[in-house]
């Protein structure tokens, strides 16, 4: 009967334990899916916030807005045909519901378009931007290559069977004009230090655009940019003082025909969502203004979220 209550004693404590080990295993896993729902719910109203961040950032281009331009503060500021500046709506940390939401508005025709752009001008805007020569000269060319409608590459171009379909994942060369600047990537010598810059230096990715009507806005332009356009760097430092009083309503004599503009109808919104205090979503979207049959509309050439 002792051997017995011992074995009834020790059935009883595996029992005990099968139920402790199934207890903490089943808390965990409750634990675990009310995370997840609460990240979930938490992601998807982020997304919504950012969403309304979009949908200010328009209120504000739909405005009666004629120009464009930087501010002491960098943010782009907009203007009425009198050029008297537009007071900005709050664009940083905005309460909305159950938590808050900023963006970001800036230029899209303050950038080169590659599409559009000489190979000269490419080639300047990568000098600006600190690029050694010897990395210039295949992104020039292997940027034509990927335009362009054949598969003869150039002498220091790429095409598909020479260099994009004997990479590890391989693929062919676009033959066509991009879509989008991250197909950047894609294109021989393009590297992620390139794109998005690296030691404190703005990268492709600060500078060029796929999908401004291809004129560089006086007003706002970087002089990395300008610099591509043939302006010096005196004449650059004159802009940059002469806006700060009031955009440009003509394109100074002397800059005439190197592809400048004082206005324009395409801008990058990059809209962030906060649960909490933290970012839990980012939209990037560039829009366009253009005009209706009932008066300008705004088209959406590009949208991408990040969560």
């Amino acid at each position: 009967m002792r051997n017995e209550r011992g074995f009834a004693l020790l059935a009883v404590l595996l029992v005990v334990a099968v139920v402790g080990v199934v207890g903490v295993e089943f808390a965990y896993s409750m634990r675990l899916e009310a995370a997840a729902a609460r990240a979930y719910k938490e992601t998807l109203l982020a997304t919504h916030l950012a969403e309304a961040a979009i949908g200010q950032a328009v209120r504000e281009i739909n405005g009666d807005v004629q120009y464009a331009a930087l501010a002491d503060d960098g943010e782009l500021t907009f203007y009425t045909r009198e050029r008297v500046a537009l007071k900005r709506l709050p664009r940083v940390r905005v309460s909305l519901g159950p938590g808050q939401f900023s963006y970001r508005l800036t230029d899209e025709e303050a950038r080169l378009n590659l599409n559009t752009a000489a190979p000269d001008r490419v080639e300047r805007l990568l000098e600006t931007l600190g690029i050694d020569k010897l990395d210039r000269d295949p992104i020039v060319d292997s940027l034509q290559d990927w335009r362009d409608a054949n598969e003869d590459h150039r002498l220091n171009g790429a095409e598909s069977e020479d260099t994009y379909l004997t990479r590890p994942i391989p693929y062919r060369s676009k033959n066509a004009n991009l879509d989008s600047t991250s197909e950047l990537l894609q294109i021989k010598g393009v590297t992620p230090r390139i794109f998005h810059g690296a030691d404190g230096r703005p990268g492709l990715a600060d500078v060029v655009t796929v999908k401004s009507p291809g004129q560089v806005n006086v007003n706002t332009a970087d002089c990395r940019v300008l610099r591509a356009l043939l302006v010096s760097e005196a004449e650059c430092e004159a802009i940059r003082q002469a806006r700060r009083e009031a955009p440009y309503a003509t394109v100074p004599g002397p800059l005439a025909g190197r592809g400048l503009g004082v206005t324009t109808r395409t801008y990058r919104i990059e809209a962030e969502g906060l649960v909490d205090g933290r970012v839990r979503a980012r939209i990037t979207a560039i829009v366009q203004k253009r005009p209706g049959a009932g008066g300008e509309v705004m088209t959406v050439l590009e949208w991408s979220g990040v969560r």
